[in-house]
């Protein structure tokens, strides 16, 4: 049987058309159910926890523990400064706060002595005052015989030698109250030295107490600095951009490398803003890095931004300028894996990724 050419070609095309619209009708109808349950975007990335490594002090690294793209644990040792002014600085602050102590010990034992000269001086100041009534009753004792003689001479009772004698006595006794009444004034005032002394003694006691707590402060602040010369890792993860050699002088504050933390990965997908509506945290989503296509994760949202990428720019835009263009924005959402399988381990931080959210229609 012979095949007609001529109709061949006649049904031929729309043959063709009419597959390729049931094609589309079909790839239309199950775009359009697709659509109605998730929400799309290839806006996002992997995100992870980046650590830089800073170094609290200045020094030449003597010893480089680290290569880039190593594999290190927490506690890890990375690279040492050299501690060899650090120790000299540390020597120092303990002698200085030896000294202190020491000063502290010699100001408590003034004070004990100028404690103990105080008691002399208040017990001379109490030897004086009972001379001073033994002499009183000298001189009282004096005056009495004197007058009695006086009279006895007048009346011819008594002889000129009798009465030299008790004046002599009452002179003699006099003098004796004197002195000892200026001795005992001398006893007085210094006892009240000795007193402004020991009042000025122990408020050195706080001098020196101060003083060691400055020292104290000083050595603890010399051996804090010293352990910062050996620098250790934060976390657990991966050395990377690392450009320090041995020998290399650093700076505090400086930045080094990083070490990326082993693991500890997220997703931020940038939706916008009028996909949001339908999208809620624990909402399930299905996560697929570029670099693995065919090979999905699960995650769920935990949160999202509460500002825009756009404000987050250099130079965020203000539509309160005259020249407004409306633009839709992207507001960033923080998707963890649910699920961590074999390949999730292969992920990089910044790894771009597409993502797509299961909806409620």
């Amino acid at each position: 049987m012979k095949i007609n050419k001529a109709k061949l070609k006649k049904w031929i095309m729309p043959f063709i058309i009419g597959k390729l619209a049931l094609i589309g009708i079909v790839w239309g109808i199950d775009t359009w159910i697709y659509s109605r349950h998730h929400e799309e975007t290839d806006n996002a990335q992997l995100e992870g926890n980046i650590n830089p490594i800073i170094p609290r002090v200045s020094g030449y690294i003597s010893n480089l523990r680290i290569e880039d793209n190593q594999l290190v644990k927490k506690g890890d040792t990375l690279f040492i400064i050299d501690d060899r002014d650090f120790i000299n600085r540390v020597q120092l602050a303990e002698a200085a706060y030896n000294n202190a102590l020491a000063s502290l010990e010699v100001i408590r034992s003034n004070v004990s002595a100028a404690n103990a000269n105080t008691d002399i001086t208040n017990a001379n100041v109490a030897t004086s005052y009972a001379a001073i009534k033994n002499a009183q009753v000298r001189l009282w004792k004096a005056d009495q015989d004197f007058t009695r003689y006086d009279n006895l001479l007048k009346a011819s009772s008594a002889t000129r030698q009798q009465y030299d004698a008790a004046k002599a006595e009452k002179d003699a006794a006099e003098a004796q109250l004197t002195v000892l009444q200026k001795q005992w004034d001398a006893a007085v005032k210094q006892t009240q030295a000795s007193k402004t002394q020991t009042a000025s003694t122990e408020k050195q006691i706080g001098v020196a107490l101060s003083t060691i707590q400055q020292r104290k402060a000083d050595l603890d602040l010399a051996r804090l600095q010293l352990s910062y010369t050996v620098i250790t890792a934060p976390t657990a993860g991966v050395v990377s951009k690392k450009s320090i050699q041995i020998g290399q002088f650093i700076n505090a504050g400086q930045m080094l490398f990083n070490i990326v933390a082993d693991g500890d990965l997220w997703v931020v997908a940038n939706f916008k803003e009028t996909q949001l509506s339908r999208i809620n945290i624990g909402d399930e989503v299905e996560v697929e890095v570029d670099a693995f296509k065919g090979s999905p994760v699960k995650g769920k949202i935990t949160s999202f931004s509460k500002a825009t990428g756009a404000k987050f720019a250099l130079l965020p835009p203000d539509n309160a300028t005259g020249n407004f263009v409306k633009v839709v924005q992207r507001v960033p959402v923080k998707i963890n894996f649910s699920q961590h399988p074999g390949i999730v381990q292969k992920f990089s931080a910044g790894m771009s990724v597409k993502v797509a959210v299961t909806v409620k229609s």
